[in-house]
């Protein structure tokens, strides 16, 4: 029941979480939170802000890898696809291997089951990219994106927090 708790509470997320206007120096504001937060915690992530077209904010930590690049990206193509968090996709397919079903034809090497990437969305434009963290285990990787979108939103993190593992 746990997973379905979580689900449920990442939809009221992605309906809350919603930005007036998203530019460069709104990016650049939570990226640059994340950073902080991320060095003041010893977090080894990589943060990785794009939209469709283009990237607007990336920063790699001490102790994050190359490996946690590649896993932003497929995380970020997976927010592109469904427009729902990449761990939100997590629960609802439930797959072990991290991989899509055969039938929804999505590569491995471009798509991953994976928490850590969140919806862009903007008021009156919809999803427009992705907020992306990689580097902690996946829930904590979404945790940490959904509260840093919190406090730029001024919505209390402890409203959206996800209940016990």
């Amino acid at each position: 029941m746990a997973a379905a708790d979580d689900v449920k509470k990442i939809a009221e997320q992605e309906a809350r979480l919603v930005f007036d206007a998203f530019d460069e120096a709104t990016a650049y504001e939570i990226g640059s939170a994340l950073r902080a937060r991320g060095l003041a915690e010893k977090f080894p992530i990589v943060v990785d802000i794009r939209l469709w077209d283009r990237t607007l904010f990336y920063c790699a930590l001490p102790g994050s890898t190359v490996s946690n690049t590649e896993w932003a990206r497929r995380k970020f193509n997976v927010v592109r696809m469904f427009h729902r968090s990449s761990y939100r996709m997590v629960l609802a397919k439930a797959r072990e291997d991290r991989t899509f079903p055969v039938g929804e034809a999505l590569p491995i090497e471009d798509y991953v089951l994976a928490g850590g990437g969140f919806p862009i969305r903007v008021k009156g434009a919809g999803v427009i990219g992705s907020i992306a963290v990689s580097g902690l285990p996946e829930r904590q990787d979404h945790e940490v994106v959904v509260a840093a979108i919190c406090d730029h939103l001024g919505i209390p993190r402890q409203e959206l927090v996800l209940g016990p593992a």
